[in-house]
């Protein structure tokens, strides 16, 4: 289908969203793929996967028609545009594909299904602050994908490898709505700190988080 979400954000960031409605086919059919993305869905054995890279492509180039934009990843996997300098982030679930794009700022997105199963997060991801502060009700599964992204999303504009979510990136308490802000502090191994400022909104049963600085 078009394009599902597009919101305009501070100095000139941009998020964008597809809904995946299409089959693998029909993407096939409609979509203007680079060679070297072909060759890359060819070894990918997932549908669902080759389903989500083909509506990123699709969404790209829907952003950018009618220019042709490359997309690389650095070793890390970090996304970039290999003939433009705009910062770009990305995230998938079966159902969307989300894209953020900013000019020149450092950035991350993530989005997830509420349908997931959180639970290994709360195990493995969450400081004893954060545990302590999880709501007992309906609202958990909420914050607990809340959590998730935010430092996922906080991960991906650090772009640093062997990120410990639980002692390294501690998100403040917040009281889950349909959207809202939320501040988190990346704690560098060598004890300096970075503050952030997120924002996140909720739609169609997904959460999606994001920072721009």
């Amino acid at each position: 289908m078009p394009l599902f979400l597009k919101k305009e954000l501070e100095d000139d960031a941009r998020i964008y969203v597809w809904e995946i409605t299409e089959t693998e086919e029909e993407l096939l059919a409609s979509t203007a793929v680079p060679d070297n993305e072909l060759e890359e869905l060819s070894y990918t054995r997932s549908e669902a996967r080759r389903k989500e890279k083909l509506a990123e492509r699709a969404l790209l180039n829907t952003i950018f028609f009618p220019d042709k934009l490359y997309l690389g990843h650095h070793d890390n996997g970090k996304p970039y545009l290999q003939n433009t300098a705009i910062e770009i982030s990305i995230s998938h679930t079966n159902r969307f594909v989300a894209i953020l794009l900013s000019p020149d700022e450092n950035l991350g997105i993530d989005i997830e299904s509420l349908d997931r199963d959180f639970s290994a997060v709360e195990k493995k991801a969450l400081s004893e602050d954060e545990l302590d502060d999880l709501e007992d009700d309906k609202r958990k599964t909420l914050q607990l994908a809340i959590y998730w992204c935010a430092k996922e999303a906080i991960y991906k504009r650090m772009s640093i490898s062997g990120v410990d979510f639980a002692e390294q990136i501690e998100v403040e308490r917040f009281t889950p709505r349909d959207e809202g802000k939320i501040d988190a502090t990346f704690y560098h191994k060598d004890g300096t700190e970075m503050e952030f400022e997120l924002s996140y909104e909720v739609f169609e049963n997904h959460v999606m988080v994001w920072v721009v600085d």
